[in-house]
């Protein structure tokens, strides 16, 4: 531990502990966990449940500060709840995509009542006993509703309260503080200053009139129910940066981090200089372990992710018991329930917005190859007498990518021509002028595919950021592989020191020992079925990201008709429509999640049409007749 967190945490290891035990603690004692990580334990997870804490205590058996006395930090918010809540969080949405990120997005809606402080682990119930007999005895005058006056300025947009009001929640936070620092022995420090809700902090000034024109929408007389909620943090990353990792990694070295697709990883950006490029060092909130990792692996998360609500207080006047439908959600902090009593225009708004939100698969045929352009014969067109390759026309590639392999078996899992690679990366910019975004990519095992994938990456600016999975089973159907054999395709390792983005810790559904040459057309569909399914389950819903999935001409109809709920063609008839599918045509299917289903709908880009370029010699009709 730091000297200077040896000093912050001085006074707490020093002082008396209390010998009164909960229930809970008993609990894991009696499983053999030592005392004092125990009730660290239990403060960490909330003093929710037993398995909770024990569930934390096993994942953190190797975290070096797990003996250390470090105290977690409190704050007590006021957090609105209802219809209120719903349109403060339709306008986090509509504020973020609109204007991009700002400070209050990190932090659900709230009314800071008390700021954080510090509280010794085995005196946190106290905490809890102390919200309780507070609210209780300000239950009776806290006001039906709160007046909220919108205040704007260069930097700052949000709520204001009511003096009358703001009074009455003062005295409750001053008496809340008056009595937690006495029983709990810990300084809180009540906010006794203007009271504010903050709807956007620390924005450009240019997005100040955007950002108060979707303010004035929100009616801030809605129904609402007014709860005070405990909340508690890690205080030795206060200032990091808080990142949530998309996808698992193994270490290959020691001084590397486990991490889980959902883990959340702290990160000091002070200490980022000195690591290797497209990686950083951060710390697990699940393990507390600490090593290095890739940062593609990653994305920005909220400061509040990470938070644990312990209790909280909900006042419920007389008013409100009548007010409030049966009907009405239920809505959870953070929640994104919609309110129907929004007005018009920003429904309308909303509504489109949601639309983007809905998770999509877009399936795609790779680009132009180069035995496309050049028969199957390509590649004797293109080696030296001693084997050497050497580009024998503008659209072939300016070189092949080494495998440990012959390079011969580039014939049979042959790379993408110079114009493939060009189609390729127009429609990942078509893409990114729309506004789409890949979280998840997937590809065929072929060379074409991957590189297919790669480029629209490029394309769409996210080559450093999502990662290509190949999987076997995207495969075309091997019965019309012209070997009658499955192609040696270059390995993932072979991929990688070639520069491809490839996910080298994703293990495939379907292995490649899996693949039968010439399967049968029933076969082929079982497995296009079965892998589509599995891609889906394995890709949860991103914002607006979707799942890209680059194949070969087959693979539009395979993929998209199983998904959409539609049975597979006649094999003579799959034969056809696979023939009309030209170099990088694609399908989309968005999910309707309400309903449990899929659809296909319009892809995101315009298809990409060009005529055909034949080879010219300047000799013939210039030269000689």
């Amino acid at each position: 531990m730091a000297v200077a967190e040896t000093q912050l945490y001085a006074k707490v290891s020093n002082k008396h502990r209390s010998k009164s035990t909960s229930a809970l603690l008993e609990s894991l004692l009696t499983k053999g966990f030592p005392a004092h990580t125990a009730q660290k334990a239990l403060a960490a997870t909330g003093q929710k449940t037993i398995e909770d804490a024990a569930k934390w205590l096993h994942s953190h058996c190797n975290d070096p500060s797990l003996d250390d006395p470090i105290p977690q930090e409190y704050a007590l918010y006021l957090c609105p709840t209802g219809r209120l809540h719903n349109h403060l969080q339709e306008f986090w949405k509509e504020s973020k995509r609109q204007c991009g990120k700002n400070r209050a997005h990190e932090i659900f809606p709230h009314i800071t009542l008390c700021d954080f402080f510090t509280c010794e682990d085995q005196k946190v119930e106290l905490l809890y006993d102390t919200l309780k007999r507070v609210g209780d005895s300000f239950s009776q005058c806290f006001p039906p509703s709160i007046s909220l006056t919108l205040h704007s300025s260069t930097s700052y947009l949000g709520f204001f309260i009511g003096d009358s009001h703001a009074n009455t929640l003062k005295e409750f936070a001053l008496a809340f503080s008056s009595e937690a620092s006495s029983l709990a022995d810990c300084h809180v420090k009540p906010c006794l200053k203007q009271l504010h809700l903050t709807l956007a902090h620390k924005f450009y000034p240019h997005h100040q009139k955007t950002l108060e024109q979707l303010a004035k929408c929100i009616n801030p007389g809605e129904t609402c129910q007014w709860v005070a909620a405990l909340y508690s943090r890690d205080m030795r990353f206060v200032h990091y940066q808080t990142l949530r990792a998309l996808f698992q990694y193994k270490p290959q070295n020691i001084d590397e981090l486990m991490i889980n697709a959902g883990d959340f990883i702290y990160v000091d950006p002070t200490q980022q200089s000195d690591v290797s490029e497209g990686w950083v060092i951060g710390t697990s909130h699940r393990t507390g372990c600490r090593g290095f990792l890739p940062e593609n692996y990653t994305e920005k998360a909220n400061e509040s992710d990470t938070w644990v609500k312990h209790r909280e207080y909900v006042f419920v006047t007389a008013s409100k018991l009548f007010t409030q439908t049966e009907n009405e959600p239920n809505v959870k902090l953070n929640g994104e329930v919609r309110s129907p009593s929004m007005s018009r225009s920003v429904t309308n708004v909303l509504s489109l917005q949601n639309a983007t939100l809905r998770r999509g698969v877009l399936v795609m045929r790779h680009g132009e190859r180069v035995d496309q352009v050049f028969g199957k014969s390509w590649l004797q067109q293109c080696l030296t007498a001693d084997g050497k390759y050497y580009r024998a026309d503008l659209n072939f590639p300016s070189t092949l990518p080494k495998r440990k392999d012959s390079v011969k078996h580039f014939e049979y899992d042959p790379p993408l021509s110079c114009c493939g690679i060009f189609q390729s990366r127009l429609i990942g910019e078509a893409l990114l002028d729309q506004e789409v975004t890949v979280s998840y990519a997937y590809s065929s095992p072929a060379l074409r595919c991957i590189q297919t994938a790669q480029h629209v990456l490029q394309g769409l600016k996210l080559d450093q950021k999502v990662k290509i999975r190949v999987e076997p089973g995207l495969f075309e159907w091997t019965k019309w592989e012209a070997s009658r054999a499955i192609p040696n395709f270059m390995t993932v390792t072979e991929l990688a020191e070639a520069s491809y983005k490839i996910d080298t810790s994703y293990r495939g559904n379907f292995p490649l020992s899996s693949l039968v040459p010439s399967e049968s057309y029933e076969e082929y569909v079982s497995r296009s079925s079965a892998v589509i399914k599995q891609i889906i389950t394995a890709c949860p819903s991103k914002g607006n990201g979707i799942i890209l999935i680059v194949g070969h001409g087959s693979s539009l109809t395979s993929f998209t008709r199983p998904l959409i709920g539609l049975p597979a063609r006649d094999s003579n008839d799959f034969a056809q429509v696979v023939r009309k599918i030209p170099s990088l045509g694609m399908c989309y299917c968005e999910e309707l999640k309400e309903e449990n289903k899929w659809q296909m709908v319009n892809p995101p880009v315009k298809t990409l049409t060009h005529g055909a370029n034949a080879a010219f010699n300047w000799r013939n009709g210039i030269v000689e007749d």
